[in-house]
């Protein structure tokens, strides 16, 4: 066999056999897909972290994991703020709707469909027959003998869950260069300059990336501050902006879910129909401001990924990875976009 044969091409690309651990990666991480959520949160809050904990230890010549200490100490102390402030009057909310459940949900019903009466396919709907269907479903969901015990492990599987994303964020900061290096190690030899090259080029792409979203976080929580408490006067509105927030991180699930946790609140404190249309007004105009205004401008310059292979990226993932997937959607389908300039050995060009 000729050395031309043996050893790696110009662009060490993929042998069959780093296709085939590859692939055999991607089959583990489905079949455990049920427990990389903490992994995943705590890994980027990390990822994003390291330059900073890098940047202040290499200044002021401290060790790295004093930084990492200091940083870890400081967000658990914004999230043990945000809990105090926030959880109880959250809770409190949550049980005035659940005290009247039927008003709450009805007035959220006819806010979408006003007081119409709706034909359809022979049935006649006005709002209080779609509350009426709508609360009976969930009685029957909820009357099964299995339910309570599953809602009982969906609660401890929560709780469970924020634990370890605390423990796996703090691993990761005080750990992240050796865990880089066990995950550099796993690559065969012949291949590590190839991956190097891929990981300093998608380094940045991901951090602004990353960053970015966290921005869009940032700015739906204000906006939704200044719609829902200054302009509409809402209670809670601090705990409302923030879940809105936080929401913005699941790509077209998180959004949704949002507006209908906001929305019930609303119709919920809301005393006339202009007050309903008026939280609708604000709804629209807050996606329209992140869709159409501040995410791409915020997004694009790190996404640059055409939008139908980012709606295509969202539902794959969501289907195959859930939660997980749909985050890790547009960075998968940049590390990939990266890979193949790489490999061909020529940048991506749009087309005029």
């Amino acid at each position: 066999m000729s050395p031309a044969n043996s050893g790696p091409d110009r662009n060490g690309a993929a042998s069959p056999m780093a296709i085939v651990i590859l692939v055999g990666i991607i089959v583990f991480l489905y079949f455990v897909r049920g427990i990389l959520l903490p992994f995943v949160i705590g890994g980027i809050v990390a990822f994003v972290c390291a330059p900073l904990i890098d940047g202040i230890a290499r200044r002021a010549h401290l060790p790295r994991w004093l930084p990492a200490l200091a940083l870890l100490i400081a967000l658990l102390g914004i999230a043990a703020l945000v809990a105090l402030l926030g959880l109880p009057p959250l809770i409190h909310q949550v049980s005035k709707i659940a005290s009247d459940l039927n008003g709450t949900v009805e007035g959220f019903v006819r806010a979408l469909i006003g007081n119409r009466t709706l034909n359809v396919m022979g049935s006649t709907l006005d709002a209080s027959t779609v509350t009426t269907d709508i609360l009976g479903a969930a009685r029957t969901w909820l009357a099964s003998d299995s339910r309570a015990a599953e809602i009982v492990t969906y609660l401890v599987a929560a709780t469970f869950g924020v634990i370890l994303i605390w423990v796996v964020l703090g691993y990761s900061l005080f750990d992240g260069p050796q865990i880089a290096s066990g995950m550099m190690w796993l690559v065969p030899p012949r291949h590590r300059p190839f991956t190097k090259r891929v990981l300093a080029e998608l380094d940045p792409l991901l951090r602004r990336y990353f960053i970015g979203v966290a921005l869009v976080v940032a700015y739906a929580s204000a906006a939704a501050y200044i719609g829902l408490g200054v302009a509409l006067g809402i209670r809670h509105a601090v705990v409302l902006a923030i879940i809105t927030g936080v929401l913005e991180i699941i790509p077209l699930i998180g959004p949704a879910a949002a507006a209908i946790i906001v929305g019930l609140v609303a119709v919920q404190q809301a005393a006339t129909a202009g007050a309903i249309l008026a939280f609708i007004a604000y709804a629209v105009a807050l996606r329209v401001s992140i869709d159409q205004f501040f995410g791409p401008i915020v997004l694009g310059s790190a996404a640059r990924v055409r939008p139908i292979v980012v709606m295509f990226c969202f539902l794959a993932g969501g289907l195959l990875f859930g939660i997980v997937g749909v985050i890790l959607a547009v960075p998968i389908a940049l590390a990939l976009k990266v890979v193949l300039g790489v490999l061909y050995t020529e940048p991506y060009t749009e087309p005029r």
